[in-house]
């Protein structure tokens, strides 16, 4: 078991449940837009968040985004270790940096003092983009079948270099990363620093891409992690709105058993007979359980339909706790295959939230 640390008042590592985080695409100057977007993520079920602090009116931001953050905030540093202190100054929870481009030794013992002297710990970590030169350039020339073995030890042996860059200040409150964009290679680096380290892991795929190949390589390279045992807090990584990356990364947890799934909510493929919007209907079922979810409500029920037409509805969803199902016009709402509703289209949504609200426990 890894060791526990605090980002804020979220426990990572040490047993604790495995957390989701993301990361704003926001400039975090803009105070305003940027809590905007943290808001949203929260409420889906990010429970961490990472800015970039590119520059010092950024690193200024973080005293009123802090102050007003439903969930703890970490400051994302490259290049100049100034940003990092005046992020931690003002409310970090956590910094994302690499000692190594700091600005040396000097650079790393000013951060260092910040993060002791306020208690907050720091994300080190490797990725395959941001190795040496001259090791892509070896890795470019050996067989293609060492090329995974070899990267995932140069990522080991990079971080376990970052990580004594911080120790040798008596920083402890330390959080691990080891990231390439080739799953078997991210899957080996992470395996292979777990024998050797107790640190908690940010588990996670870099450069995974668009949705449609990002969170098949993310699902597998991160589900194999966490089947191990391996991996403290996720982040799904994707070239999309950030809402994606926590909507992928919740139901990777649910998908083995980490988080509830409950209620499943199932669907049917449209066809010739749908005269409803079932798409946007199917997703709007599934967000209001995700919002619900996420602000710590347990749904009552087991089962959610939402089907196109009554053939599909309560004939091959009556086993459903609770269902809708379109028709020309009009929506009925039914319970284990029993039609208790019929509605116009417009007010089937609202009927349907109200019923799954009824049905829902607040903790």
């Amino acid at each position: 078991m890894s060791r526990q640390i605090f980002i804020g008042n979220v426990a990572v590592g040490g047993g604790a449940p495995t957390t989701i985080q993301s990361m704003c695409n926001t400039a975090t100057y803009d105070v305003a837009g940027t809590l905007a977007q943290i808001n949203t993520l929260a409420a889906a079920g990010c429970q961490i968040i990472r800015l970039a602090v590119p520059d010092m009116a950024s690193a200024a931001a973080f005293k009123s985004i802090t102050a007003q953050s439903p969930i703890p905030v970490i400051a994302d540093i490259h290049f100049d270790h100034r940003l990092a202190v005046k992020a931690i100054e003002n409310g970090a929870a956590a910094v994302r940096v690499n000692p190594g481009n700091l600005g040396g030794s000097d650079a790393v013992k000013a951060v260092a003092e910040a993060l002791l002297k306020y208690r907050v710990p720091v994300r080190v970590g490797a990725n395959s983009g941001s190795l040496p030169k001259e090791f892509v350039q070896h890795l470019a020339a050996t067989d293609p079948a060492e090329h995974d073995e070899l990267l995932s030890d140069a990522l080991v042996q990079a971080v376990m270099g970052q990580i004594a860059e911080f120790e040798r200040y008596g920083v402890r409150d330390i959080k691990v990363s080891l990231k390439a964009s080739s799953v078997p290679a991210t899957v080996k680096a992470y395996r292979k620093f777990a024998q050797r380290s107790d640190y908690p892991l940010h588990v996670g795929v870099t450069e995974a891409g668009t949705p449609a190949r990002g969170i098949v390589k993310s699902s597998i390279g991160i589900g194999a992690l966490l089947l191990d045992g391996i991996g403290d807090t996720i982040r799904v990584s994707l070239t999309a709105d950030p809402l994606q990356e926590v909507i992928a990364a919740t139901r990777i947890l649910e998908s083995i058993g980490l988080r509830s799934a409950a209620p499943d909510l199932v669907a049917c493929p449209t066809c010739g007979r749908t005269k409803i919007d079932l798409v946007a209907l199917a997703e709007k079922v599934e967000n209001l359980i995700n919002r619900i979810k996420a602000e710590k409500g347990v749904i009552g029920l087991k089962k959610i339909a939402v089907m196109g037409c009554v053939v599909n509805g309560p004939g091959e969803a009556k086993d459903a706790d609770l269902g809708i199902a379109g028709g020309d016009g009009k929506v009925v709402l039914f319970r284990q295959g029993s039609i208790v509703a019929t509605l116009d289209e417009a007010e089937g949504f609202e009927a349907l939230e109200k019923i799954i609200r009824e049905n829902t426990i607040w903790q």
